[in-house]
């Protein structure tokens, strides 16, 4: 994860901004991975810190032992009241060890917005030598009033190739090729399909969604892969399997799947998949709402066709 999380702008940015003294009070790392979210706040608090990961003091933050650095909630777990009230207390004390203080809070976005209102006046006027880093995997839950008071970093997707070398660090494997295609650029997706090796039930549901074009149709298999444990998986893979129809279609090939779609359906599913991914973050019924994108996405299919005619 180190080598990935290296490469990118936002630490760049982090790192420029403690090399060159203008350091924000409170900073938010956008990075739409849960697995690896954790591990990538403590790569940046080491960086804070000045701390090697082999160093005693480096081993203490990574295990939650520095003073100076507390991460919250504790692993496993959603931030809630008694965490926020003991970051309250907390940074009102000067830092024990050093000169500063770092508060890491890993999901941040779980926290609800009565939570989120209570940090407002610590994260706009911290004390002295008081520091916050807040890590999303989605912006959205964040309220407009928090966002407005930390630096934002940006962590995007990494690319496919990113992926497979990081897969491949970690243990040659003949599932690494199709997760680290599969995956959507998140890292974490790709572990998971490497270790629990289900990625293959994930590709075979995502091409049925994407052969269905009778509305006969649409309800049945809607109601085989609504309960799905994958669900975010199972969206971006259909999204990849539309995609790469798309190109196949706009450069004169075909496909299975490009042959049963129009340019402009194929795009809308581009754009409706992305809003998909958003609405199951917030818990959308998922056999509704894959049966509402199949519906509209064969409804939008057959208006091009009728234009044709």
């Amino acid at each position: 994860m180190k080598k990935l999380i290296s490469g990118t702008t936002a630490y760049s940015v982090f790192l420029n901004d403690l090399k060159s003294g203008t350091l924000s009070h409170a900073y938010m790392l956008d990075f739409a991975d849960p697995e690896n979210l954790r591990a990538v706040l403590k790569l940046f608090a080491l960086e804070f810190f000045g701390l090697d990961e082999n160093s005693a003091d480096g081993k203490r933050l990574l295990g939650g032992s520095l003073a100076d650095c507390r991460i919250y909630p504790d692993e496993g777990k959603k931030i809630a009241a008694d965490g926020i009230a003991e970051i309250l207390d907390e940074s009102s004390m000067k830092p024990v060890e050093r000169d500063k203080k770092l508060f890491v809070i890993c999901g941040f976005e779980q926290a609800s917005a009565l939570l989120q209102n209570k940090l407002l006046k610590t994260l706009e006027e911290p004390n002295e030598g008081v520091y916050f880093l807040l890590g999303v995997t989605n912006l959205a839950p964040v309220l407009d009033t928090v966002k407005s008071r930390v630096k934002k970093l940006t962590v995007p997707p990494f690319s496919e190739e990113e992926i497979f070398s990081a897969l491949q660090r970690a243990g040659d494997n003949p599932l690494n090729a199709d997760a680290a295609k599969s995956c959507g650029g998140i890292l974490g997706t790709a572990q998971n399909m490497v270790r629990g090796g289900w990625f293959k039930e994930v590709v075979s549901a995502a091409r049925e969604i994407c052969t269905v074009t009778d509305v006969k149709d649409i309800g049945a298999v809607a109601i085989k892969h609504g309960d799905t444990k994958y669900k975010t998986e199972l969206l971006t893979q259909t999204g990849i399997i539309f995609h790469t129809a798309l190109v196949n279609k706009l450069n004169g090939g075909e496909d299975e799947v490009s042959k049963l779609w129009t340019i402009p359906a194929l795009i809308y599913a581009q754009e409706s998949l992305s809003k998909a991914c958003a609405d199951v973050k917030f818990n959308a019924f998922f056999q509704g709402l894959l049966y509402d994108f199949m519906l509209r996405l064969t409804e939008e299919n057959n208006k091009w066709l009728k234009l044709r005619q």
